[in-house]
């Protein structure tokens, strides 16, 4: 395979994807946190809960004597305390913004990835370091060998591969830059694959989100795409943008080796219907698991609608339990929870995810919640988010619930929803949810209300007991496309990573309805 052959000539080792493949999950993560620990021990960080005193445990191999061969996981977690993002960035990452050295992680932090920030309203400054950069880009070429599992014909893997992300011109505030993630890696990307990389260095610098696709459908003419790689949302408005510019049927009569949509970010499955009207073959779906914080998995095999975890690339993950004996009702994290590595972790059961990183977080919650379907071999499906769950009265809805009752209502009713955003709304001793779709259709909404409602029912057996109880209304608002992105623009959120939040909590909640009244 060209591409293949491209990277096994510059060098590229394969080492670290047969480590995974050949080693036990325990004993790699167990390799990785004392490789965090022993780089970061002389940092503010490790000074202040004692590393050297963690690393001493790491020398227990079996039980002897009442040992616990994992001590140091132990000593890890009573020395270490779990931290939310405001947390880590009051105590510590404050001090990397100005100017500081060894603070988390060994040396000076150049760049900071501005988060989407869908769950709060201040956007936050992720540290990215250059062993992170280093570690993303590992993930990214072991990503790339994964292809072969996917059969595509071999010339296909010398096309291009557009990447729509933010801009790789990135704001510089004197000792350091901060972009997106996309537009930071971007930026970084190796020699040897600008042949490949669309749009180009000139269109990627653009700061412009509506200017940058008005470049790239210009463009798009001339481009022999095999792959695009992006959130499906900011895909799919590209992909519609040049159909209508050039006046075709799909994308595949201006791409007709487009074989290949690696996405992320969201679930695809709330898009899957209106994406596919959009194509005039069919391609490949691959799953991308890459959050600010890091490269966490992605999708290694076609049959498979899960992603492996990277074991091995500069994260240790600790496995919380999404419970309320672990999690307060707004998603806010309980002191001390009940934790675990991942050789106890059990499947078809709901983790959320806390994360220690060479760019310096330490217990780190991410925010997303995950699920096992492959212990065996680190396979995990993305749930929801800790905050993004809607629980008013016991109905524990997650974001997975969701996205499939869209799907299956976008396919019964042959629409596109592009769109969609859920809020709990209280009457006095009772609740209710409030929906808010995207679709530019016309559409019943009370006929959509009652087959969201029967889907859920049928997906979520807490939902269909509350729903005979205090659950009493389900309510659908049926929204033009456009005033979801129109409110992403309002709020400095468009384009790139940036998503639309699924549950609409706290401040958001008033900002969106007031929104909607003044486009009313």
């Amino acid at each position: 395979m060209p591409i293949l052959g491209s990277l096994l000539k510059q060098g590229i080792k394969l080492g670290k994807s047969i480590e995974q493949e050949n080693t036990p999950p325990f004993k790699l993560q167990k390799k990785e946190l004392k490789k965090l620990l022993q780089k970061a021990e002389l940092t503010q960080f490790g000074i202040k809960y004692n590393f050297d005193n963690i690393l001493k445990n790491f020398g227990i191999i079996r039980q002897f004597k009442g040992q616990d061969p994992k001590q140091f996981y132990q000593q890890f977690k009573s020395q270490v305390p779990v931290h939310s993002y405001n947390k880590m960035y009051a105590d510590w990452w404050h001090k990397c913004l100005e100017g500081e050295s060894d603070v988390a992680w060994p040396g000076l932090v150049r760049y900071f990835a501005l988060s989407s920030g869908t769950s709060e309203a201040a956007t936050k400054h992720i540290p990215i370091t250059a062993d992170m950069i280093k570690a993303i880009k590992k993930t990214s070429l072991r990503q790339m060998l994964a292809l072969k599992n996917y059969n595509f014909e071999p010339e296909i893997l010398e096309k291009g591969i557009l990447m729509l992300g933010g801009s790789t011109s990135l704001n510089s505030k004197g000792h350091y830059f901060e972009g997106d993630l996309s537009g930071i890696s971007a930026s970084k990307i190796p020699f040897w694959f600008h042949r490949f990389y669309k749009p180009g260095r000139a269109i990627a610098q653009n700061r412009d989100w509506n200017k940058k696709l008005e470049e790239i459908t210009l463009q798009a003419i001339n481009w022999d795409i095999g792959f695009v790689v992006g959130v499906p949302a900011w895909i799919q408005l590209l992909i519609e943008k040049i159909i209508v510019h050039y006046k075709v049927q799909n994308i595949h009569e201006i791409w007709p080796n487009l074989s290949g949509f690696c996405h992320g970010g969201v679930a695809f499955d709330p898009y899957r219907t209106s994406f596919e009207k959009l194509l005039g073959k069919p391609i490949a779906y691959i799953e991308t698991y890459l959050a600010s914080e890091g490269f966490i998995a992605f999708q290694v095999k076609p049959e498979r609608r899960s992603m492996r975890m990277m074991l091995n690339s500069g994260i240790f993950y600790e496995f919380v339990p999404f419970t309320d004996d672990n999690f307060e009702p707004d998603g806010e994290i309980k002191p001390q929870p009940q934790t675990f590595m991942i050789d106890e972790v059990e499947e078809g059961k709901d983790y959320a995810l806390l994360l220690t990183t060479c760019a310096g977080s330490w217990r780190y919650l991410i925010g997303d919640v995950i699920r096992f379907v492959n212990k065996k071999e680190s396979e995990i499906v993305i749930t929801g988010r800790t905050k993004h769950f809607l629980s008013l009265c016991g109905e524990h809805l997650s974001v997975d619930n969701m996205n499939k009752a869209v799907r299956l209502v976008s396919e019964e009713f042959k629409i596109d929803i592009k769109e969609f955003a859920v809020a709990g709304v209280s009457f006095g001793t009772t609740f209710g949810h409030h929906w808010y779709i995207g679709c530019d259709t016309q559409i019943d909404e009370n006929l959509l209300a009652e087959t969201i409602d029967a889907h859920l029912k049928e997906l979520n057996d807490d939902y269909k007991v509350e729903r005979a109880h205090v659950l009493k209304s389900v309510v659908v608002e049926v929204l033009p496309t456009a005033i979801f992105y129109g409110w992403l623009k309002q709020r400095g959120k468009e384009g790139g990573q940036n998503k639309f939040p699924r549950v609409l909590k706290s401040n958001l909640l008033p900002d969106w309805k007031n929104y909607i009244s003044q486009q009313s």
